[in-house]
């Protein structure tokens, strides 16, 4: 095999805005496998959350390949398995599990998965004023969309949630926190939001303080984002979440998400699968995940300035190969 690692930077359509701050850009690493006649491409987002970056990625990949080269394909990625998680091995993963599908004569996620020939994903509302956001969701609703995702920070989350239903009152609205709750009084929040129909709040704690969801009332059910990288994080969050995020660079990979959402559905939790800001490669790559999972996140590319050729087809509210 041949193995080869470029970082791209592409501008976002507009500012992305969480309780981490903003981005205008997304810094991807993409890998290119040869082998023999066959080419695959894998993507990762580095993430600084995790201790990450684009020059940190390029380092692991380039430390990896001079081993990995050697290898047949299928070798290659069960030695995969052995590196740590994160963004580096997700973008080799899942390079190497196209690959493989092009050498059974079929085009990823074919021959291995059943796709559903379209999924609902999530829209975006990235953290703004009230109005902002609430002019953001309308736009949404209008165009099709029929799940809005929203970010927030600690400020006034009662209103930019109130005045985000009552812009789009027909979608399903799920929170996501980003661990920016922390100095709130969830109990009381937890209560005064249900009023709005929420089907779920995303990681209102830091990872590393919360385990006091698990003495705190769930009116609203929990999702583990930043809390959940691979399988060996499930036993924590029992009594704390009832519902995990699949990512595919915390996993490391599609090989590793797999594993987790099995051994999550049989402790109980619900399935999101979401991203980082990327393109459809990334996208593409956690479909197995996504025509299973209760909710889908995968609108990175709708908030790109320009995603890859043949990338995936977003149209209200849905996405579809």
């Amino acid at each position: 095999m041949q193995i080869q690692a470029h970082s791209h930077l592409i501008e976002l359509a507009t500012p992305f805005v969480i309780s981490r701050g903003a981005r205008t850009h997304c810094h991807v690493v993409r890998v290119t496998i040869q082998y023999n006649q066959w080419q695959a491409i894998g993507e990762c987002t580095p993430y600084p959350r995790y201790g990450e970056s684009v020059e940190s990625v390029m380092a692991q990949i380039s430390a990896w390949i001079p081993e990995i080269e050697k290898m047949s394909p299928f070798q290659a990625k069960q030695r995969l398995q052995t590196m740590p998680a994160g963004a580096a091995r997700n973008a080799i993963d899942c390079a190497l599990w196209q690959l493989i599908a092009q050498m059974e004569q079929s085009q990823f996620p074919a021959p291995f998965f059943d796709i559903s020939p379209t999924i609902e994903t999530a829209m975006t509302v990235s953290i703004g004023d009230v109005e902002t956001m609430a002019k953001q969701a309308r736009e949404y609703a209008q165009q099709g969309a029929t799940l809005l995702k929203v970010k927030l920070d600690a400020e006034q989350v009662i209103e930019k949630v109130a005045a985000v239903r009552q812009s789009a009152p027909t979608c399903k609205i799920i929170l996501d926190a980003n661990e920016a709750w922390a100095e709130l009084d969830l109990d009381e929040l937890f209560t005064m939001l249900t009023q709005y129909d929420i089907a779920m709040i995303e990681q209102p704690l830091p990872s590393d303080n919360d385990s006091k969801l698990a003495d705190v009332a769930h009116p609203i059910p929990l999702c583990a984002d930043e809390s959940c990288h691979t399988a060996e994080h499930l036993s924590e969050l029992v009594d704390r979440y009832e519902m995990i995020n699949i990512k595919l660079d915390k996993t490391g990979g599609l090989t590793e998400a797999l594993e987790l959402e099995t051994r999550a559905r049989a402790l109980g939790f619900s399935i999101m699968v979401g991203c980082m800001l990327g393109t459809s490669i990334a996208m593409k790559a956690a479909l197995p995940i996504a025509t299973r999972a209760e909710i889908v996140d995968l609108d990175g590319p709708v908030l790109l300035g320009q995603d890859v050729e043949n990338g995936l087809t977003y149209l209200n509210g849905t996405l579809s190969l």
